[in-house]
C-alpha cells in the first residue's frame, strides 16, 4: 500500500492549490475538499503540503532515497 498523506479537512480553504501541483494528479476536489482519489498514483513527493498555505495537508514521513554506495554493509 502506497504512504497516505494525511488531510485536515476543518483547516482546508478548499482553495485547490494541492490538486493543481500534485504532478500524478491523485488529489482532486471532493464536495469542495481535497481527497486523494487515486492513491496508488501518488508517489509520496509532498508537492501538496509544500503549498498547502493554511497547512491542512500533512505527509507523516518523508521518504529519502539513499546513494548504494552510502549504505553500510551489515555481516
Amino acid at each position: 500500500m502506497p504512504a497516505m498523506l494525511e488531510i485536515d479537512l476543518d483547516k482546508c480553504t478548499g482553495c485547490g492549490d494541492c490538486v493543481e501541483k500534485c504532478p500524478t494528479q491523485a488529489v482532486e476536489l471532493v464536495s469542495g475538499k481535497p481527497s486523494v482519489v487515486r492513491p496508488d498514483e501518488c508517489d509520496y513527493c509532498i508537492e501538496c503540503e509544500i503549498f498547502c498555505i493554511p497547512g491542512a495537508i500533512s505527509c507523516s514521513f518523508e521518504i529519502i532515497l539513499a546513494d548504494p554506495g552510502d549504505i553500510p554493509k551489515i555481516d
